[in-house]
């Protein structure tokens, strides 16, 4: 084959690249990540985490990935709730960052990272998605690759106990990557 046609049939090639969806999302000023540290809670209390996606916001939350680190001595059980309400309590709000540096001025999150330490009570509500065990000195990650889905209004929460050493002080931290999604106005309404 010549070089000349060699080159046009380059041309008309098209190009395909498959990244990870979080590069993706990081590219776009749409990635975001953070974590509530120093979650105490035991002699009877618990502590949560979560990230809350405000009612009017206007984007989807996609959960990513989460991780639970236990750095106490002793075990606790973290459960995982959808759109539940947590137990009264003051509300801290953990600082998020964009993980796309570069984009100037930098890309503000609408969902908020929000968490409180030795609250009384249960989440209500929402649905208990499933629980997980952390073991002292150890952090749970797990990826969910943006399939937990949650629209305006709802929540992911991750909610720390120690029901089985509960005379026991404990602590933790919980981490979140995320990104947003912005809701298009598939509106057809005659102007």
């Amino acid at each position: 084959m010549n070089q000349k046609k060699y080159k046009d049939m380059d041309e008309s090639l098209l190009k395909a690249v498959n990244i990870p969806i979080e590069l993706y999302e990081s590219t776009l000023g749409q990635y975001f990540i953070g974590y509530a540290y120093n979650l105490v809670f035991g002699e009877g209390t618990s502590a949560w985490a979560r990230l809350y996606n405000p009612i009017k916001s206007g984007v989807i939350l996609h959960v990513n990935v989460w991780t639970v680190t236990d750095v106490s001595d002793s075990a606790f059980r973290a459960q995982f709730w959808f759109n539940a309400t947590p137990p009264e309590s003051n509300v801290n709000y953990a600082p998020v960052t964009p993980t796309n540096l570069v984009i100037k001025p930098q890309p503000r999150a609408k969902v908020r990272l929000e968490y409180a330490s030795n609250v009384d009570g249960n989440p209500t509500g929402g649905i208990k998605a499933f629980v997980r065990r952390a073991q002292p000195e150890t952090t749970l990650v797990d990826t969910e690759n943006g399939k937990i889905i949650i629209g305006e209004g709802g929540n992911f929460l991750v909610f720390l106990s120690n029901p089985e050493t509960p005379e026991l002080l404990s602590s933790g931290r919980v981490a979140f990557g995320w990104w947003e999604e912005k809701i298009k106005n598939n509106c057809k309404c005659n102007d």
